[in-house]
């Protein structure tokens, strides 16, 4: 009798926790709409989305320069990230001696705790000035130097969750593999990273939620321009930094209009998310 109590009011518990998670979420998404509509009826959806100006004493609200931006920065980012996080998880996962992987895992996972303002300290004082003299122009602060620095704040997140969907694989899968002739590096290519995709793909996602997300680290270093980056070496401004830069001096419409930022970012994490959704639906 006491399990069946125990069991059922965990379902309850667990049950009232995700709906207070979806309340959350509601009240946010709620919040952030009403005070963006402002801007939004003023200004206009099109003009705000596909404005190409950002000049708020011109009352001239668009995002598309900084939704540019922060698309390139993410997806760079992803590019450095996403290869060396899987290397380093199929390292941990499959490769690594127990002693090596000891220690080389609580090194990965303290990347996590690092605060986001170290990382742009680092980027600003050691990066900046590398990528100066690369280029031969500005300071260095561009896209190339903040995708950098966000590849190193995902990589613990996608090499973790990676590493444990590898090792969630059956061993029946690898001793099958091995048995019928396949070499170690065969069996990891062909039969674990096939089982463990969706754990790898929900990495990636949450990856690319971090990336597109992190604000403190990729001011210290992006330039904050709001201009198109004509290339990788070029300034230029997030979303999610163009909120953070401007919201403690806007008032009015210019306020409304850092809301309308907020909602378009909303929206752009909810697709990223339904597609990867899509996705795993379709080779599941």
């Amino acid at each position: 009798m006491s399990r069946y109590f125990i069991d059922r009011a965990s379902r309850y518990v667990v049950f009232i926790f995700g709906v207070i998670a979806l309340l959350i979420l509601a009240a946010i998404a709620i919040f952030i709409l009403k005070d963006s509509l402002p801007a939004f009826r003023e200004i206009g959806i099109s003009d705000i989305i596909f404005g190409t100006k950002w000049y708020p004493s011109r009352g001239a609200f668009g995002i598309l320069t900084m939704l540019a931006g922060s698309v390139l920065v993410t997806l760079l980012a992803l590019l450095m990230a996403v290869p060396l996080a899987l290397g380093c998880a199929i390292f941990l996962a499959e490769v690594a001696p127990p002693r090596i992987r000891r220690l080389t895992r609580p090194a990965v996972e303290l990347l996590v705790g690092i605060p986001s303002v170290v990382y742009g300290l680092v980027g600003m004082i050691v990066l900046c000035p590398l990528i100066a003299n690369l280029s031969g122009t500005g300071s260095g602060s561009s896209v190339l130097v903040a995708a950098i620095v966000l590849a190193i704040m995902i990589l613990p997140t996608v090499t973790s969750i990676s590493e444990d969907s590898m090792r969630a694989v059956p061993n029946q899968y690898r001793e099958g593999a091995l048995a019928l002739g396949a070499t170690h590096w065969q069996t990891i290519h062909h039969v674990i990273l096939p089982a463990a995709r969706n754990g790898i793909m929900a990495s990636i996602v949450l990856g690319t939620g971090r990336a597109i997300g992190e604000t403190m680290a990729v001011i210290m270093v992006i330039g904050n321009s709001p201009i198109f980056p004509t290339n990788i070496f070029a300034p230029a401004r997030t979303l999610t930094g163009n909120i953070a830069v401007e919201i403690m001096s806007a008032t009015g419409i210019h306020q409304s209009a850092l809301f309308a930022t907020g909602v378009v970012l909303f929206i752009l994490i909810m697709l990223i998310n339904s597609l990867a959704l899509i996705a795993y639906r379709k080779k599941t």
